[in-house]
């Protein structure tokens, strides 16, 4: 999952004039993140365009998710829309994005931001129904590893299509040396996701449900890419891995992940 522009997106339906500022109240509003919705590189902050970047892509898939599912509202008197954020309240009180009626003229956008909406307000008295937060599994099982399967690893394509996500000195390490690091990165998380099942992390990718695993490569304590493992039936596949704030980014998508082995 990569950071998508804003126009390109939730835009699209409502209008927010100062995203960074309104995430910045959302985040305040919701129960506190490790981490506070930012990853722990501060380059990696840096090099994005939003303030709080792990919340910025949270509400942009979660919308578009929404979406998918038919899950955006429109109040009774058809004067708000309204969508479940998926966010709770110190207190566990959902938190729904609230739009109005967009009323400037040079403005194509139906729908005008007005507030980020706890289930209890006022606001929220003009929907009948409160919408459902988003779904994205039918089969709780996908969310967990299961042992007796059998592991398809393509080592070639991982390496020659994300090298570049390798740490240093990795990334410029002869290919066949690196095959060798990577072989026994994999053999360490399989044998981990024996021992502790929560070791492995969902995530949704492209309408499917996929598995993160950790690759320990340069310390066997701290990973440093996370493997990504579709489900095939009677066996698994892995060809690719992500850096680890994109493998959060998508984690976090779904839930909060534990941050045992996925600190971006």
């Amino acid at each position: 999952m990569s950071e998508v522009t804003w126009p390109d997106k939730l835009a699209n339906l409502i209008m927010i004039p100062s995203i960074d500022d309104s995430l910045d109240e959302l985040a305040a509003l919701a129960e506190d993140e490790p981490g506070g919705w930012k990853y722990q590189s501060e380059q990696k902050n840096q090099e994005s365009k939003r303030r709080l970047p792990i919340l910025f892509n949270y509400t942009i898939y979660t919308y578009k998710r929404l979406a998918e599912e038919d899950k955006i509202c429109v109040s009774d008197d058809g004067q708000s829309i309204t969508f479940n954020t998926g966010l709770v309240t110190d207190g566990q009180s959902q938190i729904f994005c609230v739009g109005v009626p967009n009323k400037l003229d040079d403005v194509d956008t139906q729908w005008h931001f007005r507030a980020w909406c706890k289930a209890g307000d006022y606001e929220m008295t003009r929907f009948s129904k409160l919408p459902e937060m988003a779904n994205y599994y039918s089969n709780p099982s996908s969310l967990v590893y299961d042992t007796n399967k059998e592991l398809r690893v393509n080592i070639e394509h991982i390496i020659d299509e994300n090298k570049k996500r390798f740490p240093p000195p990795f990334n410029t390490m002869d290919t066949h040396a690196l095959q060798t690091f990577l072989k026994g990165a994999i053999d360490n998380a399989k044998e981990r996701v024996r021992r502790n099942y929560k070791t492995a992390i969902p995530q949704y990718y492209k309408g499917k449900m996929q598995l993160l695993l950790p690759l320990c490569i340069s310390q066997p304590s701290k990973a440093d890419l996370a493997l990504t493992v579709g489900d095939h039936g009677e066996f698994y596949r892995a060809s690719t891995c992500l850096t680890l704030d994109m493998a959060y980014n998508n984690a976090r998508q779904l839930a909060r992940p534990d941050r045992d082995w996925l600190n971006p």
